[in-house]
């Protein structure tokens, strides 16, 4: 390392030791990953089961393409495409592309704030937020998940899904318009 790179962040360290061929360090990089990934696939999938089949297939690509990940990047929104790529083709086989409950994820959303319009309050609300997300095509979906839900740049959900940033952007915005007319007719909440 000169004196002008920086220092590796532990993700990183842990990336090159995978990389080598340190067990150890892949099973770690997959107990940082794991929680997040599951959820993101739980989410697209509307199945435990192939969330579960969803993390598991998301992790072995990333085993099997150690070699092509940038250390020098954050291994996050790699791994959320691989995920997204991942649930489109579990949904492929399984003829279906609907949203799982959100029940645990939903009640442990950290900022309310962060979510559109604050809409996980209370059970009954997230089961109307549950059925507003099924409404959403496939696309919305992922693009206001991983915006809104994971955090991710809009640059980050571009690269996803294959699309550009303005793609992404109106995506979102059609997401939220869709939700808030839904949430007005279910819900009597103002448009």
């Amino acid at each position: 390392m000169d004196e002008h790179s920086e220092p590796e962040t532990p993700e990183a360290q842990l990336l090159s030791r995978a990389k080598s061929g340190d067990l150890d360090a892949f099973e770690q990089i997959v107990m940082l990953h794991e929680r997040r990934v599951f959820g993101l696939a739980l989410r697209l999938t509307n199945s435990v089961e192939d969330a579960k089949d969803a993390m598991q297939e998301t992790f072995i690509r990333m085993h099997r393409k150690l070699g092509q990940v940038d250390a020098g990047r954050s291994l996050g929104p790699w791994l959320y495409s691989v995920t997204v790529n991942v649930c489109r083709d579990i949904g492929r086989v399984r003829q279906r592309s609907r949203l799982i409950p959100m029940d645990e994820w939903a009640s442990r959303a950290a900022d309310p704030a962060a979510n559109p319009e604050g809409l996980f309050s209370g059970r009954e609300r997230e089961r109307h937020l549950r059925a507003g997300l099924r409404t959403l095509p496939e696309k919305e979906r992922a693009a206001l998940l991983l915006r809104e839900m994971e955090g991710l740049s809009t640059d980050e959900v571009a690269r996803i899904l294959g699309s550009s940033p303005a793609t992404v952007r109106s995506q979102i915005s059609t997401a939220r318009v869709k939700l808030r007319k839904f949430f007005a007719k279910h819900l009597g909440e103002p448009a």
